[in-house]
């Protein structure tokens, strides 16, 4: 059966994902990722207009599947909102402490990267960013509400100050090589989420 043009599309972001995730954005050369995802040379530009509209694509991408595992932790109806909660951060742990602590948060490896370097990439990173937050509002407010969670500050200062810690925190394991950093986040987040 032919692959379609959604197909080639998606495997092209993948393998970038993969490889940027490791290198960076800028380090990374278009031939590169072609290679990785068997996609002929020259057919770059058959679906992306330009490497920056590639960028901002593959993050966008990062962001909808990122988005989709936290909608799919909160519909867990057998768990309370402290527990969705919990686990969103566990998620976040697990998924930074693996490789040596290479993680594969797009935001930690290209976060301060791609905002010097394209406005597009800065501006999905930043939608998706502040989508991120919005669902821990929501989170920490359904928490409030089923008395399973309470913070001193408001659910909004207090979503955006924990992702905030755990963003410095993935980027200080890698540092390390060490979960320690992420642990560290771990009983931070309890304590402020007094859980």
């Amino acid at each position: 059966m032919p692959v379609t043009k959604v197909e080639t599309r998606k495997s092209l972001l993948d393998a970038a994902r993969r490889i940027v995730a490791a290198k960076g954005y800028a380090a990374v050369g278009i031939n590169e990722i072609l290679a990785a995802a068997g996609v002929p040379k020259g057919s770059f530009y058959h679906y992306f207009g330009s490497k920056d509209a590639f960028g901002e694509a593959m993050m966008k991408a990062y962001f909808d599947e990122y988005l989709a595992t936290m909608d799919g932790i909160v519909a867990d109806q057998g768990k309370s909102s402290a527990e969705h909660l919990m686990g969103y951060w566990q998620n976040f742990h697990d998924t930074q402490a693996v490789d040596g602590c290479q993680g594969g948060c797009l935001v930690v490896k290209l976060g301060a990267e791609v905002a010097d370097l394209s406005e597009a990439m800065r501006v999905a990173t930043k939608s998706g960013t502040t989508a991120i937050v919005d669902r821990l509002e929501r989170m920490i407010t359904d928490g409030i509400a089923d008395g399973t969670v309470s913070v001193d500050d408001s659910p909004r200062t207090t979503a955006e100050a924990l992702y905030n810690m755990w963003l410095g925190a993935s980027i200080m394991a890698k540092i390390h090589r060490s979960p320690d950093h992420l642990d560290r986040a771990m009983t931070v987040t309890r304590q402020v989420l007094h859980v």
